[in-house]
């Protein structure tokens, strides 16, 4: 049977398994078939940037598979015609970043990379100078793949060996010296100590050619060291394990600050002075407030599970507008480039999984960028005698927070979810004490305002998956509990989900 490209298409990124050793997932993603996707990245370049002689830089993570993959990947590129700058061990953001460093200005880039997935996995993510490649062109470079056409190039291309994350390290650097612009200019990280977990994935890096680079004490820093086999814990700030880990390390050690890096550093989270989490709507709540700061009254646009005291504080402690969007990074990252272009202001576009993207920095997603303009306000805060936390030290949390994944086991699940969350709506509207929300863009969002729940609650459809993630918040004790309840008996109905997990919580 002839294989099925477009299995390979995982939104805007192209993922798949690349190794085996895990029941029931065979490998899909070989050298053969990621020398065709070369293959077709350069045919979909030319025809994109109307230019015969590509330039192309290509890095990876730490994943086992990486080096083979790239190997083969720079070989279909060469034979292609194409010169190819080979950037090793790399991040994804850096690999953006030669689209736009000079004197590299390269034509296109690729990592490979699987973000927070599995040992066994691998994938590409492509850019150009105008940032990441949105779905639509995936699925073009998919289609190209799989037509097998190949155009023979008049002559090889050249492979030049580039550490390009020591000049994006630099680049974060510098502007960490000049921002903070302190007496110690060369070092304005001296007196801090920062634990940084790396997970294994690439973000060692920015231990030593940042933060120690700067002065900062990273003793008890761990996990730097890039091992594909993600022994200590999942890369992901995510994770539950992975956060508490740092925090215990921020805690033993003593730490001022604590950072963690998702695989391949497009995402991150960080640890407050008391080993407390700095996550989701924390991060987001505390990474609007220093962009508040430079840019007063801006939109700030956020997925659609973030919390409704999140909203108060964007909305009326900072005096801004926060912005709902659908779950996706590259969803909340070009409405807040449709709301620029329709002339409402917005610097920022953050999800609660960590993806930051500032109109600053291309809007592009890059946890190192994102902790590196926490770094600068921590150090001129410390001149003034306060911390980080104070910047959100009036944000609500609630009592409770959690997420059910409902799985939908119909076979067109995407149809049965869609009825599902139509249905739903149709329901919450008779409950008395529920209140549809207004201005959602993505399932159905409820306000639970009964005495026993005080809180909401959120289904949506999930990107890719046969799951429906619900999402409740509330304010009291036993409030989750109380309007998972009376979402039971809903679910009930639909013989074609398996809602086990939110009966049996």
């Amino acid at each position: 049977m002839a294989f099925n490209w477009n299995s390979l298409q995982n939104g805007s990124d192209i993922r798949g398994v690349a190794l085996e050793g895990v029941p029931g997932e065979a490998v899909n993603l070989n050298e053969q078939r990621v020398a065709r996707l070369a293959e077709a990245f350069v045919q979909w370049l030319k025809k994109k940037s109307d230019k015969q002689k590509l330039k192309i830089a290509v890095g990876m993570d730490s994943r086992l598979s990486g080096p083979d993959l790239k190997a083969s990947f720079i070989k279909s590129l060469v034979k292609q015609g194409a010169d190819v700058m080979d950037c090793a061990l790399a991040s994804t953001p850096a690999m953006f970043m030669t689209t736009v460093t000079k004197p590299y200005l390269t034509d296109g880039a690729v990592m490979l990379t699987a973000s927070h997935l599995p040992f066994n996995r691998n994938g590409l993510k492509f850019f150009t100078s105008n940032g990441g490649l949105e779905k639509a062109d995936i699925a073009e470079i998919l289609s190209l793949a799989a037509s097998n056409i190949v155009e023979t190039a008049v002559e090889t291309g050249t492979i030049e060996n580039i550490a390009f994350i020591d000049v994006y390290s630099s680049i974060l650097a510098d502007k960490i010296k000049n921002e903070v612009n302190s007496e110690n200019f060369d070092k304005p990280l001296e007196g801090f100590k920062i634990v940084l977990d790396a997970g294994n994935g690439a973000g060692g890096f920015y231990a030593y050619k940042v933060l120690k680079y700067l002065g900062a004490d990273i003793s008890g820093s761990q996990f730097l060291d890039p091992d594909g086999r993600f022994l200590n814990h999942i890369p992901n700030p995510e994770d539950n394990k992975a956060m508490c880990s740092i925090c215990k390390a921020v805690s033993e050690n003593k730490a001022d600050l604590g950072i963690i890096f998702d695989t391949d550093v497009d995402r991150a989270a960080i640890v407050d002075g008391q080993a407390n989490p700095v996550n989701r709507n924390e991060l987001i709540a505390l990474s609007a407030a220093i962009i508040n700061e430079e840019h007063p009254g801006a939109v700030v646009v956020t997925d659609s599970i973030t919390s409704d005291g999140l909203t108060w504080f964007i909305n009326d402690q900072l005096k801004a507008t926060h912005h709902r969007f659908k779950r996706g990074y590259k969803n909340v990252i070009n409405e807040s480039i449709r709301l620029n272009e329709e002339g409402k202001e917005s610097w920022l576009a953050i999800e609660t999984s960590g993806h930051a993207a500032l109109k600053e920095n291309y809007f592009l997603d890059d946890g190192a960028y994102l902790v590196t303009k926490i770094l600068i306000k921590m150090a001129r805060l410390k001149k003034e005698g306060k911390t980080l936390t104070s910047l959100i030290e009036n944000l609500p949390r609630p009592a409770e927070s959690k997420e059910f994944r409902i799985r939908i086991e119909a076979e067109d699940f995407k149809s049965y979810g869609e009825k599902v969350i139509n249905d739903l709506e149709l329901f919450a509207s008779t409950q008395e004490g529920w209140k549809i929300m207004p201005d959602n863009y993505e399932g159905v969002r409820v306000s639970c305002e009964d005495q026993l729940q005080k809180g909401w609650f959120l289904l949506r459809l999930s990107l890719h998956d046969p799951v429906i993630p619900l999402n409740i918040e509330s304010d009291i004790k036993g409030g989750v509990h109380a309007i998972a309840d009376q979402l039971v008996g809903f679910f009930e109905e639909y013989k074609s989900l398996n809602f086990n997990i939110l009966k049996n919580r």
